[in-house]
Formats: structure tokens, C-alpha cells, sequence
């Protein structure tokens, strides 16, 4: 691979002068700045997940230097270089799947910088950097080096993304009171404490004494874990893979279930109907009947059979109605005293 020549251009501070040689952590923190990409901007679009994310303080120098410390800021030049050279090779080219692995590698500092924005937000660091990585591959395969565009904005917004989604997906299933949130967190840390330590689960009463809270606080806050996640209609319903799934187990809707109720609400009606009107409905709805044929049954003529059929579903619909929501007599009213 021959060299474009170009000499990459030192990376500078944020007041302007050029980083000291060999600090990633000074390279990263001047580009952060450079690409705006301070957690206001990252979760724009997301008043959420940003109003929260916004109000974390920075990672300190001693913070990211743990995470740069074994890793080199990528050399823009070089990034370029191969982005290019993988947009030639054909998919399932031996040299193309290295060079991805390499773009990747390249660029796990801005992943970890990226997801170090969202922690202490319940979610394990390395979760968040997997996450994260995958947003990174992504970005990897549909970047277009033409377009003139640097990687690292290019690639931020799809990182971001896909952490959001994580925490939409993973996050609280609905919203909780902060305080219910921290809880949580502080029993889920106490439980593996005690745990270690009990070599069995804790119970409420231990949690509560090694968190120096109520019981009544404890429960609480298991209580409030079960809006963490929501479950999936097609898992299992149980730990056993041969469980039936959630779903098998709602009620699903029943429409010969729902005349029931109608039907026998109709029984005391219909009783009371005259012979005749009563015939009528049978001949019509279960003798599939027409009103010409029922006229005919009856000796009557077709306009009176359709004003006795009118006349009778009225008087069973007011019924229904009535039975369902009674009517309240109206007050007496007396007329008014009238002097002569």
C-alpha cells in the first residue's frame, strides 16, 4: 500500500496549541471539541435520554486516560487511506475483512468516549462499549470516503444512536420517580454483595440492614425493578424453554362469547312481547325469513310486517338500554302558586 504523502496535523488543545507528543488523551479531548461533541449535542432529539445525559459532569483526565491509555489516536491520514482502499475490494475479499477489523480497532477510543457519556445511568460500562462497537461497525460499512466528510462526525451520530436504543429497548419500561431508579441500583449492588458473601440470596430484612433503610423502603424498590424491562409477548412463560409463550396464555376475543350477555338480557324481553311480534322476530332472524314470506305466513300485508318488526326491535333496543343504564325518574315538579 503506497502512502498518500500527506503529513498528519498535530492535534491541538482547545486554547489553540498543539497537544504534546504522544498523549492520546489530550488528541482525543481536542477532537471531542473540534466535532462538538459535548452531551447536549450527542443526544439532541432525545429530551430523555438528553436532559440526563447533559447533566453528568465530564470524564475526568484520570478517567480517560484509563481508557486511551492502551490505545493510540487514529492516524486520520492513514484512516483515510484505508477507507479507501476497502471501498475497492469486493465483499468477501480476505484483505477487505482485515482492513474492517483494523478500521474498527482504530476507532474503539471514540466508542469508549462515546460511552462513557451514558454511565451511571444503570447500564454496565461494557455493555454500553459493546453497544456502542456496533454502531461503530455500521458506521465502518456505509462510510463513503468521496463525500469528503470526516469519519469521526460521520460515524457519532449512528454510535449515539444506537446507545439510545439500547436504553429504549433495555431501559426503564416506564417511568419511574428518580429516587426509585438510584434504589434500585443500590439493591442490585447490595443483592450481589450479600450474596457473595451469604453464599445464598439475601432477604429483604439483611438488604435492608446492610442498607441501613426500612423494609418497607427494600420492597419498594424490588417492586419498582419489575419496570425496568418489559417481557416479550413470544417468550417463554416461565424458565423452561418448553413453557408455552406469554401470549399462549391471554385470553384471545371470543365473538360467540360475547352475545352472551346480550342473549340473556333479550330472555325477559322477548317474553314480554305479544305472540304475534314475537313470531316475527323468530320467522325473520331464525327463519332467515324475508318481509314479503313472512306476510304471507301471517295473512297481513308486507308495510305492516316491516312497521311490527320496526316497532319491536325499538321497544328490545330501549329495553337493552334501560336494563344497561337506568333512567332516574325525573323530580315532581308541582305548578307554581299563582294570587290572584
Amino acid at each position: 500500500m503506497t502512502s498518500t504523502g500527506r503529513t498528519p496535523t498535530p492535534p491541538r488543545t482547545a486554547a489553540g496549541q498543539d497537544a504534546p507528543a504522544g498523549d492520546p488523551v489530550a488528541a482525543l479531548s481536542q477532537r471531542g471539541a473540534a466535532l462538538g461533541e459535548h452531551p447536549a449535542e450527542l443526544t439532541a432529539g432525545d429530551p430523555d435520554v438528553g436532559a440526563e445525559v447533559a447533566a453528568q459532569p465530564l470524564p475526568s483526565v484520570e478517567v480517560e486516560r484509563e481508557t486511551t491509555d492502551r490505545a493510540h489516536s487514529p492516524d486520520r491520514a492513514r484512516a483515510r487511506a484505508l477507507f479507501v482502499r476497502l471501498a475497492e475490494l469486493p465483499e468477501g475479499d480476505t484483505e477487505r475483512a482485515a482492513i474492517r477489523d483494523q478500521l474498527v480497532r482504530m476507532h474503539l477510543p471514540l466508542v469508549e468516549y462515546l460511552a462513557r457519556r451514558f454511565r451511571n445511568r444503570g447500564e454496565p460500562l461494557d455493555d454500553l462499549v459493546q453497544v456502542a462497537t456496533i454502531g461503530l461497525i455500521k458506521s465502518v460499512d456505509r462510510f463513503d470516503p468521496e463525500r469528503g466528510v470526516e469519519f469521526s462526525t460521520y460515524a457519532t451520530p449512528t454510535i449515539v444512536g444506537e446507545i439510545k436504543r439500547h436504553f429504549r429497548d433495555k431501559g426503564w419500561a416506564i417511568r419511574v420517580p428518580r429516587r426509585l431508579q438510584e434504589l434500585k441500583l443500590s439493591l442490585t449492588k447490595a443483592t450481589s454483595e450479600l450474596s457473595q458473601t451469604l453464599g445464598r440470596s439475601p432477604t429483604v430484612s439483611e438488604i435492608a440492614r446492610h442498607l441501613q433503610m426500612s423494609e418497607e423502603d427494600v420492597l419498594e424498590g424490588l417492586e419498582s425493578a419489575n419496570a425496568y424491562s418489559a417481557v416479550s409477548l413470544d417468550a417463554p412463560d416461565s424458565g423452561d424453554d418448553e413453557a408455552p409463550a406469554v401470549a399462549d396464555t391471554l385470553g384471545v376475543q371470543d365473538e360467540s362469547l360475547e352475545g352472551v350477555e346480550y342473549r340473556e338480557s333479550l330472555k325477559p324481553l322477548l317474553e314480554k312481547l305479544p305472540p304475534r311480534e314475537k313470531r316475527i322476530l323468530l320467522l325473520r332472524f331464525f327463519g332467515n325469513m324475508t318481509q314479503s314470506q313472512i306476510a304471507t305466513e301471517l295473512g297481513i300485508s308486507q308495510m305492516h310486517v316491516s312497521r311490527l318488526l320496526a316497532r319491536t326491535l325499538t321497544q328490545l333496543r330501549r329495553g337493552l338500554l334501560e336494563d344497561a343504564d337506568p333512567v332516574r325518574p325525573a323530580p315532581h315538579r308541582t305548578a307554581p302558586h299563582r294570587t290572584a
